[in-house]
């Protein structure tokens, strides 16, 4: 069988699963299996696939037809040009969230963040496949930036928080393939998280519990509930982040919190009566309200 008809086959079970992009699907998997090139199959769609190479992607077809993510099979996701180890125990990082590292990197490049302690210090809450977190120190250090504007030997520290042991593994392996120093600890929110951060990012679960039934099969089916569910009104860990994070921010520091496209409104108020200031949201590439973030007074009082 050659390359072209193994994947035309492939299209077209997907396309019968009802899998969108049937056809993309289809030629990751092939590329995956084979390790070919578009290029190199485009310039010989007649070379020949071997039978164990054949039968292993028939077997990813067959799961991936079943509506398993294809991330989960091939372990991996790009983020931010980055590639990132996943599976069933993290949440699949996605294009939106990169404006949520966009942010962050422009207030630390732009050197509005304040030092905590010797230097900058990031946390990354709910950090799962620790794609956040990563990011921003791996551009940090790709750019010889210290988080204060200026270029410096010594970069930014960052420490990874998650309540799933299974998702730390993940962002550690993530972590050491990057080459990045992070610290990461298992707790509930910031049960075990110690000092005051120069800045922190979340991306909390903030699905409403009577919406995770409607998802795609690939969320609802393999994506962690509890990363996926924000109990009734999606809130709740937005509360508890805004309110708990006042004791772990430093003067000025800056907390940059994902949203849903609904919620902006709702988590700018929870920042502002808190004593966030300058709070601002920003879109993503669709127009869609993405990011909230704002300014911590500890000085205020309420």
């Amino acid at each position: 069988m050659t390359l072209k008809e193994a994947c035309d086959t492939g299209k077209q079970e997907l396309a019968q699963a009802g899998i969108p992009d049937a056809a993309l699907d289809a030629w990751y998997l092939l590329e995956y299996v084979t390790g070919i090139t578009r290029t190199a199959y485009f310039a010989e769609p007649g070379m020949q696939i071997g039978d164990e190479q054949y039968k292993r992607y028939r077997s990813l077809i067959k799961k991936r037809a079943e509506h398993i993510p294809l991330q989960h099979l091939t372990g991996e996701q790009e983020f931010m040009g980055l590639s990132f180890r996943v599976n069933e125990n993290v949440l699949i990082p996605r294009q939106d969230t990169e404006i949520l590292v966009e942010t962050a990197l422009k207030f630390l490049t732009d050197g509005k963040i304040p030092a905590a302690g010797n230097g900058i210090c990031l946390l990354d809450m709910c950090t799962g496949s620790g794609c956040i977190l990563i990011s921003v120190l791996y551009y940090l250090k790709k750019n010889g930036l210290s988080g204060s504007g200026e270029r410096a030997e010594v970069l930014a520290q960052g420490t990874g928080a998650d309540i799933s042991e299974k998702a730390l593994a993940v962002a550690e392996e993530n972590a050491e393939r990057h080459h990045i120093e992070a610290r990461f600890v298992q707790g509930d929110l910031f049960e075990n998280v110690e000092g005051r951060y120069s800045m922190i990012l979340s991306n909390p679960p903030y699905i409403r519990t009577s919406e995770i039934d409607c998802l795609q099969d690939e969320v609802k089916m393999h994506d962690p509930i509890c990363a996926l569910d924000g109990k009734e009104d999606g809130l709740y860990f937005y509360r508890r982040i805004v309110k708990e994070s006042r004791s772990y921010l430093e003067q000025g520091g800056m907390l940059i919190f994902e949203i849903g496209y609904d919620q902006a409104r709702e988590v700018a108020e929870l920042m502002i009566q808190a004593g966030f200031s300058d709070v601002r949201v920003r879109k993503d590439l669709a127009g869609l309200d993405r990011v909230v973030c704002g300014r911590y007074d500890n000085e205020w009082k309420g």
